[in-house]
């Protein structure tokens, strides 16, 4: 059921990836203007992350109805899949921020979405069915949802679960986003559909990142004052001064709670580039042309926390070890499972772009 009130209103808040987790949500790729060669090989990667996923909670996939015998025979059989009406596959964006309060119960916030900019600089002209997913997940699993005044995507923030937010400016303060709201009316805003106290602003995302700099994409929420931060020692390299900024904004706020904030940081994985094979394999677009020798948005910082788990994408580059060893020391209590997922980051993002963890 749709609410008229606001989470803040009825004291629920966003709470962090590192708490109990119930279920993970994907959506099934098929978009061929994205994904390569028929989207072939990006489906053997999702049912990958979705078939390890369901080794440690409930999975559910969202498919369309053509899809549906596809999905049904490269998925485990663990994993439910949903019929459901959706352009791309990013649940992360497109699927619910589900809220909590006190007492444990779950709600469901859909934010507006516009293909990562609309009319501006949009990925697609026609998000018509992904701007209703996030209600139809809530009215699968039966919980009650608010519909959101503005837009975002879930990939644009991570929170701590104790009050604080974390965003980047190029991204909620982007042209294509919510252009009549000031800095203050977002944070406004963010603070009755979310629950939090502070948003802890950082300047840029992730160089190259078509999302505008979701701020997943650079950094990760590990634990209470606590961050995983893509990083650079390349001084060439056009994201060497943007994590810089990054750890300069981290390092001169503190969160909600006044704390210090502890900066992990994991090497970027390349610079990776589309090879010419994997770029001629996309269909063209007006939104998403894939040239070869053009950059990707590569980022260890993308992986999925879940109960005791981290799912980290590996990228066949000499730096998975390395971020591997890295987030293994940083997380003794977890167990980090590696999954090659070159094939979602050609479309544009990676693990934790493509689920959407719904909390215990």
């Amino acid at each position: 059921m749709k609410l008229t009130t606001t989470p803040k209103q009825d004291g629920f808040f966003f709470p962090a990836e590192f708490e109990p987790v119930r279920e993970v949500w994907l959506a099934w790729p098929e978009r061929r203007d994205n994904w390569r060669d028929k989207a072939k090989p990006a489906q053997r990667t999702f049912a990958k992350v979705a078939n390890a996923i369901a080794d440690v909670v409930p999975v559910s996939v969202a498919v369309s109805s053509s899809q549906y015998e596809t999905a049904r025979a490269m998925l485990d059989r663990s994993v439910k899949l949903v019929e459901m009406a959706f352009n791309d596959s990013w649940m992360r964006d497109i699927g619910p921020t589900v809220v909590v309060n006190a007492k444990g119960d779950r709600r469901g916030v859909s934010w507006k979405f516009n293909a990562w900019g609309g009319e501006f600089n949009g990925l697609y002209d026609d998000w018509s069915d992904d701007d209703n997913v996030a209600a139809a997940v809530c009215d699968v699993m039966g919980l009650d949802y608010y519909r959101a005044p503005f837009v975002l995507e879930g990939g644009a923030i991570h929170t701590d679960g104790e009050g604080t937010l974390y965003t980047t400016e190029e991204c909620l303060l982007s042209p294509g986003r919510n252009p009549s709201l000031s800095k203050t009316q977002i944070e406004a805003k963010l603070s009755e559909y979310l629950g939090i106290e502070k948003v802890v602003w950082l300047p840029k995302g992730l160089f190259s990142d078509e999302t505008d700099g979701h701020v997943d994409n650079l950094i990760h929420v590990v634990a209470p004052g606590k961050v995983v931060l893509s990083w650079t020692d390349d001084p060439f390299d056009p994201q060497y001064a943007l994590s810089r900024e990054a750890l300069s904004a981290l390092k001169t706020q503190t969160d909600a709670s006044g704390r210090v904030i502890e900066v992990i940081k994991v090497p970027l994985p390349g610079p990776l580039y589309y090879s010419h094979e994997e770029a001629s394999g996309v269909e063209t677009s007006d939104g998403m042309n894939r040239q070869a020798g053009e950059r990707l948005s590569a980022s260890y910082a993308n992986f999925l926390m879940v109960n005791g788990h981290v799912f980290l994408p590996l990228l066949g580059s000499e730096f998975d070890s390395i971020a591997t060893e890295i987030l293994a020391a940083a997380l003794p209590d977890y167990q980090i499972v590696g999954i090659q997922t070159r094939e979602v980051l050609l479309g544009g993002g990676n693990i934790h772009c493509i689920t959407q963890q719904i909390p215990a």
